[in-house]
């Protein structure tokens, strides 16, 4: 059964301006997130931005937005196949689990200057 569901679109330039702030990206984004971005050299605007709105719509989906959750406890990773997946400590674990779902799948999307996420919350 489907718990929720969350889209949320950010513009690629606003996360260009980010990379030039370490102190912002270490705030927003789990380490691992920002090695992996680092790696991809000028695609790392478009790798957090897509990052970014996976988390927003996280908090959509979970139906409380974002407040109280650290938003380097959700990080957003791709299997080996490519395919996008979130993984949640901390204080998005808390608020996963309080939510009473125990399944999310993720979408991803990008262009030029704006990638979207979808985030489905589902309890089996």
């Amino acid at each position: 059964m489907i718990t929720g569901i969350g889209v949320d679109m950010v513009y690629v330039r606003r996360m260009e301006r980010w990379c030039d702030n370490s102190r912002l990206l270490e705030r927003y984004f789990h380490p691992q997130e920002i090695e992996i971005a680092v790696s991809r050299g000028k695609g790392a605007p478009l790798s957090l931005a897509a990052r970014f709105a996976a988390k927003e719509a996280f908090g959509k989906a979970l139906g409380t937005g974002l407040s109280n959750i650290t938003l380097k406890d959700i990080m957003v990773t791709n299997r080996q196949s490519g395919s996008p997946e979130i993984q949640v400590f901390g204080t998005a674990r808390e608020a996963f689990e309080k939510s009473g779902a125990n399944r999310m799948h993720i979408s991803l999307t990008h262009e030029r200057d704006s990638a979207i996420a979808m985030v489905v919350l589902e309890r089996a």
